[in-house]
């Protein structure tokens, strides 16, 4: 038996061209077909047509999603809040893109697989277009719900979603452009783009989707507020979602960056993370719609109550007379 005695990458490579010949064409057609039944069952699952497997639910997500892509009508509630979401999922579509891409270019089990160069390899071309995917969705829902209202609070909206555009594909450009001009240029670029975007993105999150605008809800507990009864009094609950908010929106930017992305034990701890804070958000987040729209009820009512009020003065007086 030959024994290596070159160095030790030439023998880790040849050890490599080893391990992956031990797949069989068998072996590498199994694993494609493994995970495509597995994305088809997904499918088919979601787009089932008959009344079972939650079929209202279904219909309503897939009617959403569609909403989402072809933003033809008024906004609703529930259409930025799942695309809201679909921005915490960049990194599952990047990911999603990657195997099927793998799949139809059969580098499943083979070199290719390893190399970063490769169509579907780490540097290719499609992975900054998917991860910024669901942020053009929502600038576009966002221009569209200001051609509908005219408020300008859409377009500063649509602002903070573009910023997220440049961090995408600075970070990109790592694998396009010369060491040097990215170590000159483009990275001083990429910090600057994610601070904008970490920034706005937390402004956003305190003063607009959570109503805590100067922090009244936290230093001005001893005076009744009508919003967020769930939660009036807990002080320290807002402190925290406001800290980790901040912390967490600046951890998620190093998730848009497709140059950071092979520390694959910490892009999964940022995921995790990511789905706290998301979750966090989606609790403020529909509380504070909630309560706008009690708010929103009781005007109505006390208005109502009013008119009939004026009305009985009315008919009071005109008996009167």
């Amino acid at each position: 038996m030959e024994v290596c005695h070159v160095d030790d990458s030439y023998c880790s490579n040849q050890y490599d061209s080893i391990y992956l010949s031990l797949f069989s064409w068998r072996s590498r057609i199994c694993c494609i077909t493994t995970s495509v039944l597995l994305y088809a069952a997904i499918v088919m699952v979601l787009i089932f047509p008959f009344d079972i497997f939650y079929f209202s639910s279904r219909y309503f997500f897939l009617r959403t999603l569609w909403r989402i892509v072809f933003p033809l009508q008024a906004i609703s509630f529930a259409d930025f809040f799942l695309a809201d979401i679909l921005t915490s999922m960049v990194k599952v579509f990047s990911d999603l893109e990657r195997s099927v891409c793998r799949m139809v270019h059969r580098q499943v089990a083979t070199i290719a697989w390893l190399e970063a160069d490769s169509i579907c390899g780490s540097h290719s071309v499609a992975i900054p277009l998917v991860l910024v995917l669901p942020y053009l969705f929502r600038l576009n829902q966002c221009l569209r719900q200001y051609k509908d209202t005219g408020e300008k609070t859409a377009l500063l909206n649509a602002l903070k979603y573009s910023t997220a555009v440049p961090v995408i594909f600075l970070s990109a450009l790592k694998y396009h452009v010369l060491p040097e001009q990215w170590t000159n240029i483009y990275r001083p670029l990429w910090l600057l783009s994610s601070v904008v975007n970490s920034s706005y993105s937390f402004y956003w999150d305190v003063t607009r989707d959570w109503d805590l605008s100067g922090f009244t809800r936290i230093f001005k507990f001893s005076k009744p507020h009508m919003f967020s009864y769930m939660l009036h009094g807990r002080r320290w609950v807002y402190i925290w979602v406001i800290a980790s908010n901040l912390v967490l929106r600046c951890t998620w930017t190093y998730k848009l960056s497709a140059h950071l992305r092979h520390n694959y034990l910490t892009v999964f701890t940022i995921a995790a993370l990511e789905i706290f804070r998301r979750f966090q958000w989606i609790f403020f987040r529909v509380e504070n719609e909630w309560n706008k729209m009690n708010n929103k009820s009781h005007m109505q009512l006390s208005m109502s109550e009013m008119s009939n009020g004026e009305e009985k003065l009315l008919h009071s007086m005109n008996h009167n007379v």
